[in-house]
């Protein structure tokens, strides 16, 4: 169970780097408030992770998860630039969490 919570935290961290990203610097109130919450839940889901994951991994693969997931969105939802240089650091960052999973003994 908490790779699933873990799993939901990383997929919350995306929702809040987008909606930070909408907030125009905590300008606008409505991504705003989605930003602290998803924060919040994020956190929250992450702590409980914790209680049984390692702390290395359970925290390498939040990042994880929220790196490539933001990395996603930027591409797809905001039009970002994909090349082939910033494609290789996605693959390789996925690349490092699959390792990581792996190494875990939980």
């Amino acid at each position: 169970m908490a790779w699933i919570y873990l799993f939901i935290a990383g997929l919350l961290e995306v929702v809040w780097a987008y909606f930070m990203k909408q907030s125009a610097g905590f300008t606008r109130l409505v991504p705003s408030v989605i930003t602290i919450g998803s924060m919040f839940a994020s956190f929250g889901l992450l702590s409980i992770a914790m209680r049984t994951l390692p702390l290395g991994s359970a925290y390498t693969i939040w990042t994880g998860i929220g790196a490539i997931g933001s990395f996603i969105v930027g591409i797809f939802i905001l039009g970002e630039a994909v090349n082939f240089t910033r494609v290789l650091a996605a693959v390789l960052i996925i690349v490092g969490l699959v390792l990581m999973k792996l190494s875990s003994s939980n």
